[in-house]
Order: structure tokens, then C-alpha cells, then sequence
């Protein structure tokens, strides 16, 4: 029976929703996870700066190759199959992650990590399409709030145990064990078909589905940015302590989890190319008013500000995905997310190039430019 006739038969109800919120959790809670094993890994190793940086590429590179196998394995075999398979090899990898002093092995095991992590996040989000649409209301700002609440318990669980002297490895099999659990619970409910099979594994994203990338690749940046700089910024900027310097990012992480926890109802009232124009107009006043005002109460409210004004455009852009029918979304979605992911990673680089030629107050405010055009391109966008 094919993927289609398959959906015909079956619509998706609650059962489908809780196991869609459940994998959304298990895909941030491991991605967090091994951020606290980072410090770990390099002593372990014995790595310097630079080769810590080209290690962690490994994991960028391997998810953004295997995104659009994801969406086309989720196409024939269904996204349980995919779900089941990538989170089991999340789960083996990450004790090895912890143990690990090789470093061409650790090179393969972040690799294989990011490969599996980048299957998830792209089979997790077909599958919220077709269950969103099932359901006829607005769900991809709680499905994506759960991913942000699994990486606010992830890193915090791993970290407060590792504080208590419990040893990587545990601490990371606790978390291995618990997502197992986790999968087990929601796995009845994956659904057992992806979305239409239609055109090439590999496809360059064109009309509507390059200009929603292009939003997204803006909005990841922002988050890369204010993962890697916001700190740095407090720090060498405002002078702030070095330890207190990672409240930046908490606040920006909190305020935007609380306002995917929340956005669903926002996004059905105001309507998704509204929400696009509120959003980017109040990320880029929470970055000029971090930049420009010479306090770090200023900055930690302007953080606050990027994080609620970021918070549903993504959510936004995925629903629109599953509108559009310029491509398949077995193509479209590992196409937009894969332009995301190229945010997050060329973006902190490129911010670190302008704070060398220039300054970081300069490399915010052209940040803050470009999500004004995210503002203005949301009028572009079907709601």
C-alpha cells in the first residue's frame, strides 16, 4: 500500500498529536544533552580551540546530508520507521560521546550523531505538517515549543548531574534510557506513511519554498548568533562577569519557549504573515536596543525581546510548507531545514568575521537589518 492510499485511509487525531509533541521533546532533549560534554570531550582529547571547532562541523555536516535522504526515506517507509531508527542511533551514540578519546573515532561518532539528529528534526517536522493539517487548527508553535523545552530539561538534567559528580557516561545513559522509554511510549502513534513522493531525493529549493528558507535560514542565524555571541557581547561589551555572561542566551531561550508554549493561538488570531511582521519587527528592536543602549539591563531586555519576536516564524514557515504546492514536502521540508541548519553554522562564523574587520555592535545591528526584511516579507506570505 502506498504512502497515499495509506493517508486516505487514516486521518491522524490526538493518539498522533501527544506522539508528534513527544518526538519534538526527545529531538531537543539529546541535541542539549551533549552541549554539557562538550568541555568534557576536549580535556579528554586534548583538543585545542580550532580543533574543537572543525570537530563540532562534523556534526552541521553530517546533518545536512542526511535531511534530504530523511525526507525521502519518510516518503517510502513511513516517519515510525525513520523516527524509530534515527532516535536508537541518537541513543547509541551518546555514551560514546561521553568515553570516546580517539579522535578519528569521535570524528565518525559526531558525525553518525549529526547524520541521525538531522533525520529526526527533518522526519519530526513532516510528520507535524500532515498531523497539523489533520486537524484543521494552528499546532506548529507547540510542536516546536516542545523541542525548546526538551533542550531547556536536557542541558539543565545533564549539567545538574555532572555537578553532583556523576561521572559523563551515567549521566549520559540516564538520558539514553529515558528517550528510549520516551520512543517507546509514542512510537504506536508515529505514523506509518510520510508525505507524497514526488520528484528527486536532492532538489534546490525554488519559488515559495527558497523564499520561506531564506526566512528561516535569517531566524536560525539570529538563534546561532545569540547561542554563540550573546555571551561574548555581555562580556566584552557591557562587563559583565564571565560567569554570569550565559544569562543572555537563558533569557532569549526562555522567552522564546514560552512564546512557542503559547504562539498556537496567537498564530490562528493575528494570522501567520502578521505574526512574520510582528516577530521581525520585535527581534530586530531587541538587537538594536541590546547594540545601541550601554547597559546589560538593556541587553538582557533586548535578548528577551529577539527571543519572543523569533519565536513562532519558524513554526509559521513549516505550516506554510505544508500548504504550498510548487514542491513535495518529502523535498520542500529537507530543503527549508537544511537552509536553517546553514544558518546556524555559517552564521556565527560570519558574525565573528565582521566583529574581527569591524566590531560585534556592527555585526548585531546588520543582523537587525536583515530581520527587518523578514518583516516585510511576511506580506508575501499566504496565511
Amino acid at each position: 500500500m502506498t504512502s497515499i492510499s495509506t493517508a486516505a485511509l487514516f486521518v491522524p487525531g490526538r493518539l498522533e498529536q501527544f506522539s508528534t509533541r513527544v518526538a519534538f521533546f526527545i529531538a531537543g532533549f539529546t541535541i542539549a544533552a551533549w552541549a554539557p560534554l562538550v568541555p568534557y570531550a576536549k580535556a579528554r582529547i586534548g583538543l585545542d580551540e580550532g580543533t574543537l571547532g572543525l570537530l563540532l562541523l562534523c556534526l552541521g555536516v553530517g546533518s545536512i546530508i542526511a535531511m534530504p535522504l530523511a525526507g525521502a526515506l519518510a516518503s517510502r517507509f513511513g516517519c515510525r520507521r525513520v523516527l524509530v531508527a534515527s532516535t536508537v542511533l541518537v541513543c547509541l551514540c551518546l555514551p560514546l560521546l561521553a568515553t570516546l578519546s580517539s579522535l578519528p573515532l569521535m570524528v565518525a561518532t559526531l558525525f553518525i550523531f549529526g547524520a541521525s539528529m538531522g533525520a529526526l528534526d527533518c522526519t519530526v517536522n513532516i510528520q507535524a505538517i500532515i498531523v497539523e493539517r489533520a486537524s484543521g487548527k494552528t499546532m506548529m508553535s507547540g510542536f516546536h515549543g516542545l523541542f525548546s523545552v526538551g533542550g531547556v530539561v536536557g542541558a539543565a538534567s545533564v549539567a545538574g548531574m555532572l555537578s553532583l559528580g556523576i561521572s559523563p557516561l551515567i549521566a549520559i545513559l540516564a538520558v539514553a534510557v529515558f528517550c528510549v522509554i520516551a520512543l517507546l511510549k509514542a512510537a504506536p502513534h508515529l505514523l506509518t506513511y510520510g508525505s507524497e513522493t514526488r520528484g528527486p531525493v536532492f532538489a534546490v529549493p525554488h519559488g515559495i519554498v527558497l523564499f520561506i528558507g531564506l526566512l528561516c535560514f535569517t531566524v536560525f542565524l539570529t538563534e546561532g548568533a545569540m547561542l554563540d555571541w550573546s555571551a561574548v557581547f555581555l562580556s566584552a561589551q557591557r562587563g559583565v562577569e564571565t560567569s554570569y555572561a550565559g544569562l543572555g542566551y537563558a533569557v532569549f531561550a526562555t522567552t522564546m519557549t514560552v512564546g512557542r508554549l503559547f504562539g498556537d493561538p496567537i498564530v490562528r488570531r493575528l494570522g501567520g504573515p502578521r505574526i512574520i511582521l510582528i516577530g521581525g519587527l520585535c527581534a530586530s528592536a531587541g538587537l538594536a536596543l541590546a547594540t545601541l543602549v550601554p547597559t546589560w539591563q538593556a541587553a538582557l531586555a533586548g535578548y528577551a525581546l529577539v527571543g519572543v519576536g523569533c519565536s513562532n516564524i519558524v513554526p509559521v514557515c513549516y505550516s506554510a510548507v505544508g500548504r504550498q504546492k510548487t514542491m513535495a514536502q518529502s523535498v520542500a521540508v529537507p530543503a527549508i531545514t537544511t537552509l536553517g541548519y546553514g544558518g546556524i553554522l555559517i552564521g556565527p562564523a560570519g558574525i565573528g568575521f565582521v566583529a574581527h574587520a569591524s566590531s560585534l555592535g556592527l555585526a548585531f545591528m546588520i543582523l537587525a537589518v536583515m530581520l527587518l526584511g523578514v518583516a516585510v516579507s511576511g506580506r508575501f506570505l499566504k496565511g
